[in-house]
């Protein structure tokens, strides 16, 4: 869709900063939760990122944002898990309060780019 790369966009690192902080958490869930909620989590939050780079590869500005609504889905997604995460014990108040600072930044950011995007 436009001759810059997908990883000079702001958004698109700070998916990526949220995957490997995710993974970090992730890691240190009960070994029962491998390959269940850790497993899902680090799915969701992979595929935050991965539908920037695949819509900002795309032909048209509508399927770009197609990909962008779908990546803010698997962020919101990866908002309860972690909000499950917290209530089952798994991380600390403060691990889920960054962890959801941040996904604040990128949903805000996401909605940005759709925004922009549109006009």
């Amino acid at each position: 869709m436009t001759t810059h790369h997908w990883k000079n966009l702001v958004v698109w690192q700070r998916a990526h900063s949220l995957v490997i902080d995710s993974y970090a958490l992730t890691n240190r869930f009960p070994d029962s939760e491998k390959y269940n909620l850790a497993s899902q989590i680090q799915r969701a939050a992979v595929s935050v990122p991965t539908n920037i780079v695949e819509g900002h590869d795309r032909s048209s500005s509508n399927d770009f944002i197609r990909f962008l609504f779908i990546s803010r889905g698997s962020l919101e997604e990866v908002r309860y898990l972690m909000f499950l995460a917290r209530d089952l014990n798994y991380i600390n108040e403060d691990e889920y309060n960054n962890f959801e600072k941040d996904c604040s930044e990128v949903s805000i950011l996401i909605n940005k780019l759709i925004k922009s995007l549109k006009t």
